[in-house]
């Protein structure tokens, strides 16, 4: 894969375990700072739909 510009939120700066996404024109990449080499694709809408769905609490226990 090419290379990417990772970004993570500025929460986990310091730290090991946190999520990383590099946004290009057609795709959104997502991984876990602890299994860089697995990286999710998604389209700009299924990143939109995703993020929109953490906000609202859908994935809270």
């Amino acid at each position: 894969m090419k290379d990417l510009a990772w970004t993570r939120p500025s929460s986990c700066a310091n730290s090991n375990n946190c999520p990383e996404v590099a946004v290009t024109d057609g795709a959104v990449y997502v991984r876990s700072s602890l299994l860089p080499d697995a990286i999710a694709q998604l389209t700009p809408d299924e990143w939109r739909n995703l993020v929109s769905a953490i906000r609202s609490g859908e994935f809270d226990v």
